[in-house]
Parts: structure tokens; C-alpha cells; sequence
């Protein structure tokens, strides 16, 4: 989808003043981009409606901060990566973490459910600070992050070559420490559960 900076500039500007109607407009003119972003960017894991609704939430509460209505592609661009980040971490984390979703109701006593989230995710943060700094970086980027081994590389600048490596190493140093804890990653079939 091709936006017109000019018109979304006017309806920027016209939802930082407050017109009536224009925070509709401009939300409605984006909704189709951001979904794309959404379902692009987000991965198997994430939902891509639910993540462009929290967009569109951050957008509503945070307009003060954009800095300028030209600007606002870039800045709902900036929302939705880091709405898409916390989806994605979320999504990794219930992978670790037993009863971790919070889209179901838990049959479990709430503190019990609390205090068992709370000490396996301890463990996963103890396990992560025990993989190598190298290995641990690429592996947020690449498994929490969901970001390509290429995207890495260039980010890092080191060779595609060294970040899969990195990545091999990483995994295996965190599965190794993760089951010496009797931890292990939930099937793709209990994530929901």
C-alpha cells in the first residue's frame, strides 16, 4: 500500500490538533499497512490483528510524541516493531514458561500459577546469563527478536557464517543448561494452553 505523505501529513496534523473525525481517518488510511507490517514482521507465533490493535492503542496514547505529522509513517513504523518485539517475546517466553498465556483462563490458584511463572522465568533469565555474551546476543536477535542470520550479521558486523554459528553454539549451550534444570520448551500445541 501506497500512502500519500502529503494527505497523511494533514491527517497527522489534524489528529495532534484534535479535529473531530481525523484520528478515525488517519487510523482507518493505515490499519491495511500495519497489518501487513504485522503479519510480515511478526512471525507463526504472533497474531497479527491482536498486534495491530496494540499499535493502534499506542498510537491514541502517545501522539504527543510525535515530533512532526510528516514524520508519522516513520513513527507508527517505530510503534509497531516494538509492539511486534513485546509480541514476539511474549510468544518465546510461553515456549519456556508453563502457563505463561494469558489469553485463557488458568485452572490453576492464581499465587501457584504467579509464583511458578515468576521461577521459571528466574531460571530462563539465569540460563540466558550463562550463555557466552556472543552467542547470547544472536540468539535474542535471531529466536526472541525473530530477526533473519543476514539481518544479524549486518547489525552486528561480523559474517552470516559467524552468526549461524553463534546461533548452533547458543541454542545448544541453552538447551544443554536449560535441561540440567529439567526445563524444557512447551510443544507447539501447549503454547495455547
Amino acid at each position: 500500500m501506497m500512502t500519500d505523505p502529503t494527505t497523511d501529513a494533514a491527517l497527522a496534523a489534524a489528529f495532534l490538533e484534535g479535529q473531530p473525525g481525523s484520528r478515525d481517518a488517519l487510523l482507518a488510511r493505515w490499519l491495511p499497512e500495519v497489518l501487513q507490517w504485522c503479519a510480515r514482521l511478526g512471525g507463526p507465533r504472533v497474531d497479527p490483528e491482536d498486534a495491530a490493535q496494540d499499535v493502534l492503542v499506542v498510537v491514541i496514547r502517545r501522539v504527543e510524541a510525535l515530533d512532526a505529522p510528516e514524520n508519522f509513517g516513520p513513527w507508527l513504523f517505530g510503534i509497531t516493531r516494538n509492539v511486534l518485539r513485546q509480541h514476539r517475546r511474549r510468544a518465546w517466553v510461553r515456549r519456556w514458561i508453563p502457563g505463561a498465556s494469558t489469553e485463557q483462563p488458568s485452572a490453576w490458584p492464581g499465587p501457584e500459577r504467579t509464583t511458578l511463572r515468576m521461577e521459571t522465568g528466574r531460571q530462563v533469565l539465569e540460563i540466558l546469563e550463562r550463555v557466552p555474551a556472543a552467542q547470547r546476543e544472536v540468539l535474542v536477535l535471531c529466536d526472541l527478536e525473530e530477526r533473519t542470520a543476514g539481518e544479524v550479521a549486518r547489525l552486528l558486523g561480523v559474517p552470516e557464517g559467524t552468526v549461524r554459528s553463534r546461533l548452533r553454539l547458543g541454542r545448544a549451550r541453552f538447551r544443554k543448561l536449560a535441561e540440567r534444570r529439567d526445563l524444557t520448551p512447551l510443544r507447539p500445541c501447549e503454547e495455547g494452553s
